[in-house]
C-alpha cells in the first residue's frame, strides 16, 4: 500500500485559514521565489504561477512526483470548485462527501467521491497503488489521522500568527496524538517544511 500524509500551510498557531477561509498570507511563499514548480497549463484555476525559492522548489517537487492521489474534503471541493478538474497535483483526486458528484461537473475529470474518511482513504490505495497519497488537513486530514490511516504529517510553517481560525487538524476524536521527531527539516524563504512520522 500506498504512504499516506496529511498535508497543509498552516500559521504559526496552527491554522490553514482565517474563520472565512481566507489563507492571507500562508500561501504568499509559493509565489515569491526565482524557480517555477510546474509548467503552468491552467492560470486561470491556480492564478499566478507556482515559484519558489531553491531549497522548497526540490521539497514540493519531490513530494508532488511521488503523490499519486489527493484526498479532500467536500468544504475543499466547494471552495475551490475542485480546481476546475485540474488540482496543482495529485490527479487523481477523491473527495469525501456525503453529497454525490455536482451534476454535469466536468465529466472528464478523475474525481471520485467517497462517503467517508475509511471509504476514501480505501479508494485512493486502490488508485495510487505504491505511490504517495495526500490527504488535505482539516476534518479529513485530523479523521484520517484519529483512524490511523496517516503514516506522515507534513506541515508547511509560515511566520505569522492568525489568532483563530480553522485548526490543521480539524477536530480530533481521540484527544492527544504523539508524533515522532521530524524527519524532515528544510527552511525555504517565508516558510518552513516540516514533515513528522504518525507514531506506531
Amino acid at each position: 500500500m500506498g504512504t499516506t500524509y496529511v498535508h497543509a500551510v498552516t500559521s504559526l498557531d496552527g491554522y490553514i485559514a482565517d474563520e472565512r477561509d481566507q489563507v492571507g498570507p500562508l500561501h504568499d511563499w509559493y509565489f515569491k521565489g526565482d524557480h517555477p514548480l510546474v509548467d503552468e497549463d491552467h492560470p486561470d484555476v491556480h492564478g499566478a504561477p507556482f515559484r519558489v525559492s531553491a531549497a522548497s522548489a526540490d521539497y514540493v517537487r519531490g513530494m508532488w512526483s511521488r503523490q499519486k492521489v489527493l484526498v479532500i474534503g467536500r468544504h475543499q471541493f466547494d471552495l475551490t470548485n475542485g480546481w476546475e478538474g485540474h488540482p496543482p497535483a495529485g490527479n487523481p483526486v477523491v473527495v469525501v462527501s456525503h453529497r454525490p458528484r455536482p451534476t454535469g461537473w466536468h465529466p472528464e475529470a478523475s474525481y471520485h467521491f467517497a462517503t467517508s474518511v475509511e471509504e476514501g482513504i480505501a479508494r485512493a490505495q486502490e488508485l495510487a497503488g505504491d505511490g504517495e497519497i495526500a490527504v488535505g488537513a482539516g476534518e479529513v486530514g485530523g479523521q484520517a489521522l484519529s483512524l490511523g490511516l496517516i503514516d506522515h504529517v507534513a506541515i508547511d510553517i509560515v511566520p505569522v500568527v492568525f489568532g483563530r481560525g480553522k485548526p490543521y487538524f480539524g477536530t480530533l476524536a481521540n484527544g492527544h496524538l504523539i508524533l515522532d521527531d521530524p524527519d524532515l527539516v528544510i527552511q525555504g524563504d517565508g516558510v518552513l517544511h516540516l514533515r513528522y512520522p504518525v507514531r506506531r
